[in-house]
């Protein structure tokens, strides 16, 4: 038996290549406050192994972060499996499953959480508990080059910006993102995804206070040599350039799960390879 006969059709297909949700459970109506979510234990035997369940026990992630289980193996029965998974929260908010790969399954609110939110994850007696941190919202406006910070709905900052060049197709996708990981500094080499460094729109280059937002090699990070461009054009390969003092700003101030929204731009960050939660 194929490794893809074995997923049930309740799972996911394969299609053109993508990897498409074929048959998520029903959701109840979205007033009603705990749809999709089970506070309940689970009791009895899971379908699967011991799974590992991000976002990590006592953790505080933004409000954009969806829950992400990886199993050891594939499983055999998709159904029951989003039915061994008990996810709860307080307040109680409305969400849906997802597959994302044949091995990993993922859950979201409708919407953001809600600041302060404690979730608990039983997955067939795995059980991990989070909490949310304040709504930080960080919305990069390709009509106004500017990227403009909320925090609990109040603008915190407002930073010049530069993303996505047209020349060669470099947009910035329109989309909501969300913060993956962040590092001091990190090599961005063009070569890496097939571009040669020594081509028009190759480069290799040191950048410092990255802040990654999805699975493609897109950062906000500091940008010293674009600062004249920030606020009025276009000059980056894809990632949202900010200068020295505003990206060690936004570095200390955003976490995993803090959602990035990208609008006015072109396009929409569709790709399955991720980071595409909210497209979904």
């Amino acid at each position: 038996m194929s490794r893809w006969t074995r997923i049930t059709r309740a799972a996911a297909v394969m299609v053109a290549g993508l990897l498409v949700a074929n048959a998520a459970p029903a959701l109840a109506d979205p007033g009603d406050p705990a749809a999709g979510q089970d506070p309940t234990p689970f009791t009895g035997v899971a379908p699967f192994g011991p799974p590992r369940i991000a976002p990590a026990n006592g953790s505080t992630v933004g409000v954009a972060q969806p829950i992400i289980i990886d199993f050891p193996g594939l499983v055999e029965d998709a159904g029951a499996t989003e039915n061994a998974i008990h996810v709860s929260s307080t307040p109680p908010v409305p969400g849906k499953f997802y597959w994302m790969t044949p091995t990993q399954l993922r859950w979201r609110p409708l919407s953001f959480w809600p600041a302060h939110t404690t979730v608990t994850v039983d997955a067939g007696g795995t059980v991990s508990t989070f909490r949310t941190g304040d709504t930080l919202i960080a919305t990069a406006d390709d009509a106004t080059h500017q990227l403009t910070v909320t925090r609990n709905g109040v603008v915190e900052k407002t930073i010049p910006m530069s993303m996505g060049m047209a020349a060669g197709g470099h947009q910035t996708a329109n989309g909501t993102y969300y913060v993956q990981e962040k590092m001091p500094s990190v090599v961005m080499d063009s070569s890496t995804y097939g571009v040669p460094v020594n081509s028009t729109y190759g480069y290799k280059t040191t950048v410092e206070l990255a802040v990654r937002f999805d699975d493609s090699g897109n950062f906000v990070h500091s940008a010293p040599w674009s600062v004249d461009d920030q606020g009025k054009r276009d000059v980056s390969h894809g990632c949202i350039n900010i200068s020295p003092a505003n990206a060690r700003w936004f570095y200390d101030n955003f976490g995993a799960g803090d959602p990035i929204i990208v609008k006015n731009s072109t396009g929409t960050y569709t790709r399955v390879d991720g980071s595409s939660d909210w497209q979904r």
